[in-house]
Protein backbone atom coordinates (compact mmCIF):
# COMPACT_ATOMS: atom_id res chain seq x y z
CA UNK A 1 0.00 0.00 0.00
CA UNK A 2 0.86 4.01 -0.65
CA UNK A 3 0.45 6.33 2.61
CA UNK A 4 0.91 9.86 2.64
CA UNK A 5 3.38 10.45 5.35
CA UNK A 6 5.78 7.27 5.44
CA UNK A 7 7.54 5.70 2.09
CA UNK A 8 7.69 1.78 2.94
CA UNK A 9 10.41 0.18 0.67
CA UNK A 10 11.81 -3.49 1.19
CA UNK A 11 15.04 -4.69 -0.03
CA UNK A 12 15.94 -8.19 0.92
CA UNK A 13 15.28 -8.69 4.69
CA UNK A 14 15.30 -5.08 5.24
CA UNK A 15 12.14 -3.16 5.37
CA UNK A 16 13.28 1.02 4.91
CA UNK A 17 10.42 3.39 6.47
CA UNK A 18 11.38 7.10 5.12
CA UNK A 19 9.61 10.08 6.87
CA UNK A 20 8.12 11.73 3.75
CA UNK A 21 6.87 14.68 3.90
CA UNK A 22 10.23 16.95 3.21
CA UNK A 23 8.05 20.16 2.14
CA UNK A 24 7.04 20.43 5.98
CA UNK A 25 10.34 19.08 7.71
CA UNK A 26 8.21 15.36 8.29
CA UNK A 27 6.10 17.44 11.12
CA UNK A 28 3.78 14.91 12.28
CA UNK A 29 0.29 15.16 11.07
CA UNK A 30 -2.83 12.89 12.28
CA UNK A 31 -2.34 10.85 8.91
CA UNK A 32 1.71 10.05 10.12
CA UNK A 33 0.02 8.71 13.66
CA UNK A 34 -2.90 6.55 11.65
CA UNK A 35 -0.27 4.97 9.12
CA UNK A 36 2.72 4.33 11.32
CA UNK A 37 0.82 1.38 13.05
CA UNK A 38 -0.54 -0.16 10.09
CA UNK A 39 2.88 0.10 9.03
CA UNK A 40 4.24 -1.78 11.75
CA UNK A 41 1.47 -4.18 12.14
CA UNK A 42 2.17 -5.34 8.30
CA UNK A 43 5.78 -5.58 9.09
CA UNK A 44 5.53 -7.44 12.20
CA UNK A 45 3.49 -10.06 10.10
CA UNK A 46 5.88 -10.55 7.18
CA UNK A 47 8.14 -13.56 7.74
CA UNK A 48 10.29 -12.05 4.87
CA UNK A 49 11.74 -8.74 6.92
CA UNK A 50 13.66 -9.40 9.76
CA UNK A 51 14.64 -5.55 10.61
CA UNK A 52 13.45 -2.33 10.03
CA UNK A 53 14.98 1.05 9.45
CA UNK A 54 13.36 4.04 9.76
CA UNK A 55 14.99 7.34 8.29
CA UNK A 56 13.76 10.45 6.72
CA UNK A 57 13.26 12.62 3.84
CA UNK A 58 15.06 15.92 3.40
CA UNK A 59 16.41 18.67 5.26
CA UNK A 60 15.26 17.03 9.28
CA UNK A 61 14.17 13.85 10.30
CA UNK A 62 11.08 15.57 12.01
CA UNK A 63 10.14 18.79 13.27
CA UNK A 64 7.81 16.92 15.81
CA UNK A 65 4.15 17.17 16.16
CA UNK A 66 2.89 19.75 12.70
CA UNK A 67 1.60 22.49 14.79
CA UNK A 68 -1.70 23.35 12.21
CA UNK A 69 -2.94 19.80 13.20
CA UNK A 70 -2.05 20.69 16.81
CA UNK A 71 -3.72 24.09 16.80
CA UNK A 72 -7.27 22.63 15.36
CA UNK A 73 -6.71 19.95 17.70
CA UNK A 74 -6.66 22.21 20.75
CA UNK A 75 -9.19 24.83 19.70
CA UNK A 76 -12.56 23.30 21.15
CA UNK A 77 -12.33 24.64 24.75
CA UNK A 78 -15.69 22.21 25.88
CA UNK A 79 -15.37 19.51 28.20
CA UNK A 80 -16.50 16.85 25.30
CA UNK A 81 -13.51 18.46 23.55
CA UNK A 82 -10.93 17.80 26.14
CA UNK A 83 -12.49 13.92 26.83
CA UNK A 84 -11.88 13.57 22.74
CA UNK A 85 -8.39 15.03 23.19
CA UNK A 86 -7.40 12.43 26.08
CA UNK A 87 -8.68 9.37 23.53
CA UNK A 88 -6.15 11.19 20.64
CA UNK A 89 -3.41 11.40 22.49
CA UNK A 90 -3.73 7.51 23.75
CA UNK A 91 -4.18 6.75 20.57
CA UNK A 92 -0.93 8.67 19.32
CA UNK A 93 0.83 7.05 21.94
CA UNK A 94 -0.21 3.44 20.91
CA UNK A 95 0.82 4.59 17.71
CA UNK A 96 4.75 5.28 18.69
CA UNK A 97 4.22 2.33 20.84
CA UNK A 98 3.44 0.19 17.75
CA UNK A 99 7.33 0.74 16.92
CA UNK A 100 8.43 -0.83 20.42
CA UNK A 101 5.61 -3.79 19.92
CA UNK A 102 6.84 -4.69 16.33
CA UNK A 103 8.55 -8.04 17.32
CA UNK A 104 11.19 -6.95 14.49
CA UNK A 105 14.35 -5.16 15.79
CA UNK A 106 13.43 -1.25 14.59
CA UNK A 107 16.77 0.91 14.24
CA UNK A 108 16.62 4.97 13.90
CA UNK A 109 18.60 7.09 11.19
CA UNK A 110 18.50 10.24 12.24
CA UNK A 111 20.07 13.38 10.28
CA UNK A 112 19.49 17.30 11.52
CA UNK A 113 16.70 18.05 13.75
CA UNK A 114 14.88 15.13 15.81
CA UNK A 115 12.64 17.12 18.13
CA UNK A 116 9.36 16.58 20.15
CA UNK A 117 7.40 13.93 18.53
CA UNK A 118 10.84 12.61 16.94
CA UNK A 119 12.31 11.61 20.29
CA UNK A 120 9.11 9.42 21.50
CA UNK A 121 9.39 7.72 17.99
CA UNK A 122 13.10 6.99 18.54
CA UNK A 123 12.90 6.48 22.20
CA UNK A 124 11.03 3.53 20.78
CA UNK A 125 13.34 1.74 18.60
CA UNK A 126 15.23 -0.44 19.54
CA UNK A 127 18.84 1.13 17.98
CA UNK A 128 19.63 4.80 17.58
CA UNK A 129 22.39 5.89 15.14
CA UNK A 130 23.07 9.76 14.20
CA UNK A 131 24.46 11.80 11.49
CA UNK A 132 27.09 14.07 12.86
CA UNK A 133 24.30 17.12 12.41
CA UNK A 134 21.78 15.78 14.59
CA UNK A 135 20.21 17.54 17.16
CA UNK A 136 17.22 16.35 19.42
CA UNK A 137 15.63 18.25 22.12
CA UNK A 138 12.24 17.40 23.96
CA UNK A 139 10.79 20.91 22.83
CA UNK A 140 7.46 20.63 24.93
CA UNK A 141 8.20 22.70 28.04
CA UNK A 142 9.20 25.55 25.68
CA UNK A 143 5.80 25.26 23.90
CA UNK A 144 3.83 24.73 26.99
CA UNK A 145 3.09 21.31 26.49
CA UNK A 146 3.75 18.02 28.42
CA UNK A 147 6.05 15.48 26.33
CA UNK A 148 2.99 12.65 26.11
CA UNK A 149 3.64 10.25 23.40
CA UNK A 150 6.44 7.97 25.59
CA UNK A 151 9.76 10.26 25.83
CA UNK A 152 9.42 10.59 29.82
CA UNK A 153 8.49 6.82 30.05
CA UNK A 154 11.13 5.31 27.83
CA UNK A 155 14.27 7.35 28.15
CA UNK A 156 15.04 6.93 31.69
CA UNK A 157 15.73 3.69 30.93
CA UNK A 158 18.34 4.61 28.46
CA UNK A 159 19.99 7.62 29.48
CA UNK A 160 19.31 7.81 33.11
CA UNK A 161 16.63 9.88 35.51
CA UNK A 162 19.06 13.11 36.07
CA UNK A 163 19.60 13.58 32.33
CA UNK A 164 15.95 12.61 31.23
CA UNK A 165 15.09 15.16 33.64
CA UNK A 166 17.36 17.93 32.69
CA UNK A 167 16.75 17.35 29.15
CA UNK A 168 12.39 17.78 29.45
CA UNK A 169 12.23 20.41 31.72
CA UNK A 170 14.90 23.08 30.32
CA UNK A 171 13.67 21.71 26.16
CA UNK A 172 17.16 22.73 25.07
CA UNK A 173 18.97 21.05 22.55
CA UNK A 174 21.10 18.54 22.51
CA UNK A 175 23.92 17.11 19.69
CA UNK A 176 24.88 14.17 18.42
CA UNK A 177 27.89 14.12 20.16
CA UNK A 178 26.48 14.21 23.93
CA UNK A 179 23.82 11.99 22.70
CA UNK A 180 25.97 9.45 22.16
CA UNK A 181 28.11 10.28 25.49
CA UNK A 182 24.81 9.74 27.23
CA UNK A 183 24.08 6.49 25.52
CA UNK A 184 20.57 7.82 23.44
CA UNK A 185 22.69 6.65 20.28
CA UNK A 186 24.85 4.20 19.62
CA UNK A 187 26.71 5.52 16.65
CA UNK A 188 27.61 8.40 15.01
CA UNK A 189 28.04 8.74 11.14
CA UNK A 190 30.29 11.75 9.26
CA UNK A 191 26.67 12.19 7.02
CA UNK A 192 23.74 10.66 5.58
CA UNK A 193 25.08 8.76 2.91
CA UNK A 194 27.17 6.92 5.81
CA UNK A 195 25.02 7.08 7.90
CA UNK A 196 22.25 4.90 5.65
CA UNK A 197 24.99 2.64 5.14
CA UNK A 198 25.90 1.90 8.83
CA UNK A 199 21.89 1.57 9.27
CA UNK A 200 22.13 -1.02 6.28
CA UNK A 201 25.18 -2.75 7.94
CA UNK A 202 23.99 -2.99 10.97
CA UNK A 203 20.26 -4.33 9.84
CA UNK A 204 21.59 -6.97 7.51
CA UNK A 205 23.85 -8.64 10.73
CA UNK A 206 20.52 -8.66 12.82
CA UNK A 207 18.76 -10.22 9.86
CA UNK A 208 21.87 -12.87 9.90
CA UNK A 209 20.53 -13.91 13.15
CA UNK A 210 18.18 -16.72 13.88
CA UNK A 211 14.86 -15.22 13.42
CA UNK A 212 13.04 -16.58 16.78
CA UNK A 213 16.64 -15.59 18.90
CA UNK A 214 16.02 -12.49 17.75
CA UNK A 215 12.52 -11.56 18.35
CA UNK A 216 12.44 -13.89 21.58
CA UNK A 217 15.37 -11.32 23.09
CA UNK A 218 13.52 -8.01 21.93
CA UNK A 219 10.25 -9.54 23.66
CA UNK A 220 12.38 -10.36 26.60
CA UNK A 221 13.88 -7.25 27.01
CA UNK A 222 10.99 -5.18 26.95
CA UNK A 223 8.51 -7.87 29.00
CA UNK A 224 11.48 -7.30 31.33
CA UNK A 225 11.73 -4.12 31.72
CA UNK A 226 7.93 -3.34 32.24
CA UNK A 227 7.65 -6.58 34.78
CA UNK A 228 10.96 -6.44 36.84
CA UNK A 229 14.20 -9.21 37.42
CA UNK A 230 12.20 -11.84 39.16
CA UNK A 231 9.42 -12.29 36.16
CA UNK A 232 11.55 -11.18 33.55
CA UNK A 233 13.27 -14.34 34.47
CA UNK A 234 10.49 -16.85 34.22
CA UNK A 235 9.60 -15.29 30.97
CA UNK A 236 12.74 -15.61 29.22
CA UNK A 237 13.07 -19.80 30.50
CA UNK A 238 9.76 -20.07 28.83
CA UNK A 239 10.76 -18.12 25.76
CA UNK A 240 14.25 -20.44 25.69
CA UNK A 241 12.75 -23.50 26.21
CA UNK A 242 10.83 -23.55 22.95
CA UNK A 243 13.78 -21.92 20.98
CA UNK A 244 15.99 -24.83 21.92
CA UNK A 245 14.28 -27.28 20.06
CA UNK A 246 14.06 -24.67 17.14
CA UNK A 247 16.06 -26.05 13.81
CA UNK A 248 17.67 -22.88 14.04
CA UNK A 249 19.51 -24.23 16.93
CA UNK A 250 20.15 -27.28 15.05
CA UNK A 251 21.34 -25.42 11.86
CA UNK A 252 23.81 -23.09 13.85
CA UNK A 253 25.69 -26.90 15.35
CA UNK A 254 25.66 -27.77 12.13
CA UNK A 255 27.23 -24.73 10.83
CA UNK A 256 29.83 -24.19 13.72
CA UNK A 257 31.02 -28.02 12.79
CA UNK A 258 31.09 -27.10 9.25
CA UNK A 259 32.84 -23.95 9.43
CA UNK A 260 30.46 -22.03 7.45
CA UNK A 261 27.73 -19.64 8.22
CA UNK A 262 24.35 -20.65 9.19
CA UNK A 263 21.50 -20.15 7.04
CA UNK A 264 18.55 -19.15 9.92
CA UNK A 265 14.82 -19.93 8.14
CA UNK A 266 13.08 -19.32 11.56
CA UNK A 267 11.76 -22.24 12.21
Amino acid sequence: MSYSTIRVEKSGPLAWLTLNRPQARNSMTLAFFRELPHIMAGLDRDDSIRAVIIKAEGRSFTAGMDLADLAEIISDKSASARERLRRLILEFQESISAVERCRKPVIAAVHSHCIGGGVDLTSACDIRLAAEDAVFAIRETRMAIIADLGTLQRLPTLIGQGRTRELALTGRDFSAAEALEMGFVSRICQDQEKLYGQAEKLGLELAANSPLAVQGTKEVILFSQENGLRAGLEYVAQKNAAVLQSNDLMEAVRAFREKRKPQFKGD
